[in-house]
């Protein structure tokens, strides 16, 4: 996961090594797992690079098959299966070490006018987000109930400025329903590209998703007996926005079981417009304690 913004634009220049062959890399220094998001955003930055200008994203459907190292490059493979008249189709295989960490199917579309309609975004009172806690003031208030657990400062994650609209205590997490609100948006200014927007909504959408399921039953990455892992995810994108602005993601758990929950999200930008729905299944294995 980028710390910071400039982390995050790094990412996304992904290298051309041949025709359908890329390289995305990690910022340096970094030794914990690939985030799934990084991943989603490189992929989706590799096969739009052999897809024509005029055809846009539509939807990816991917599965994350290994966990990726992010001290090591990662090789993007883009086989270019199909080039229809209106619609045209790429499957991306990110690999490491000679193995697969990674796949996905993505579907792009000549852009058409027709019939619209969609979900409207929830109803009631919703905070505007300039007044709701972010990310980074949030856990420097929190490391003052726990120094010795909260991460240090220089470690928290900016790149994206997320602002749930309900906090709750991830050392302590009491049983609640299976639904939250996140107020989102890149830390910075992103460059004029949709390409980049579209990527960058990507790798936001992989945020504060997979936990949605567990907080029924209490669970949290922060008390150490969790085994998670993000292992499929789907992205629709029904129309262009920008993601340097704020979006609301909302977001439900409508199934958890065998060790898995099943999430499903919605993107609206911030005059309601439906922009993105995601689907994720993600582990959460409750290890035993020990005695």
């Amino acid at each position: 996961m980028a710390y910071d913004f400039d982390e995050l634009l790094y990412l996304l220049r992904i290298e051309k090594l041949d025709h359908c062959l890329f390289r995305g890399l990690s910022p340096s220094g970094r030794t914990h797992p690939v985030f799934g998001g990084q991943v989603i955003a490189q992929a989706i930055m590799a096969a739009t690079d052999t897809v024509p200008e005029e055809r846009r994203l539509h939807s990816m459907h991917a599965y994350f098959l290994r966990p990726g190292n992010a001290g090591k490059p990662i090789i993007f493979f883009v086989d270019p299966i199909r080039d229809g008249k209106s619609f045209t189709t790429r499957r991306v295989v990110a690999r490491q070490n000679g193995e697969a960490i990674f796949n996905t199917s993505l579907s792009y579309q000549v852009v058409e006018q027709g019939s619209e309609h969609q979900e409207p975004m929830p109803e009631g009172e919703l905070p505007d987000p300039e007044t709701l806690e972010s990310d980074r003031e949030f856990w420097d208030r929190i490391a003052e109930s726990y120094p010795d657990r909260a991460p240090k400062r220089e470690n928290l994650y900016t790149s994206i400025d997320c602002r749930p609209v309900l906090r709750y205590d991830p050392f302590k997490p009491e049983p609640r329903p299976p639904e939250r609100m996140v107020w989102m948006r890149a830390n910075g200014r992103l460059p004029d590209n949709p390409v980049i927007h579209r990527a960058v909504l990507g790798y936001l959408s992989d945020l504060y998703f997979m936990s949605t399921a567990m907080l029924p039953h209490g669970l949290s990455f922060w008390k150490g007996n969790l085994q998670a892992a993000s292992l499929d995810h789907a992205l629709w994108l029904h129309a262009d926005c920008r993601a340097d602005e704020w979006m609301l993601y909302v977001m439900k758990s409508s199934r958890a079981g065998g060790s898995r929950g099943l999430n499903h999200g919605r993107l609206y930008t911030r005059d309601g417009t439906l922009v993105a729905s995601t689907a994720q299944e993600g582990l959460m294995r409750v290890r035993e304690s020990k005695s």
